[in-house]
């Protein structure tokens, strides 16, 4: 058992990390979901202000970051697993800012009371979120786990050259 432990650890000093890798891209897919459904929306004006500016902004930012944590996560770079536990952290903040305030506003269109998100998109955009901070979550996790034991076993590789 220890041997097979042994030559799995080795292995990883040639294999990339796609598990952690993986998430991080799956975290972006659900945030471009996300993206999509709240962008599409056309209700009035409410959502032609600055917030919608630096959501998008943000949404960008959010992309490339996710994007950067995947290539060194794969590398077993423990560094941007923390980035994704603040990125997945940033996400489930993110439900309180367009979704939970759109959710709750009605605006007046042609003398008629609309909600600006009903609840079937509000639950849809909410899912969206939660999914993409989870997978962040999840390939963090499996990154700090994974580059640890990695680290270790060089670690040990070392003291028995030496």
């Amino acid at each position: 058992m220890n041997e097979e432990k042994t030559i799995r650890l080795d292995r990883m000093r040639y294999m990339k990390n796609t598990l952690s890798s993986g998430f991080a891209l799956l975290a972006i897919l659900f945030d471009v979901c996300f993206f999509i459904s709240i962008y599409e929306s056309d209700v009035g004006s409410w959502y032609y202000t600055i917030l919608v500016g630096g959501s998008i902004l943000y949404n960008l930012i959010f992309m490339l970051a996710a994007f950067l944590s995947s290539e060194g996560v794969k590398n077993y770079k423990i560094g941007y697993s923390y980035l994704m536990i603040v990125l997945g952290i940033i996400q489930i903040a993110r439900i309180f800012v367009y979704p939970v305030r759109a959710h709750g506003a009605v605006v007046t269109i042609q003398e008629q009371a609309v909600t600006v998100m009903e609840t079937a998109q509000f639950t849809r955009v909410v899912i969206y979120l939660v999914l993409s901070a989870a997978c962040l979550f999840i390939g963090a996790i499996a990154g700090i786990i994974r580059s640890r034991a990695l680290a270790g076993h060089l670690a040990s590789l070392d003291s028995q050259a030496a």
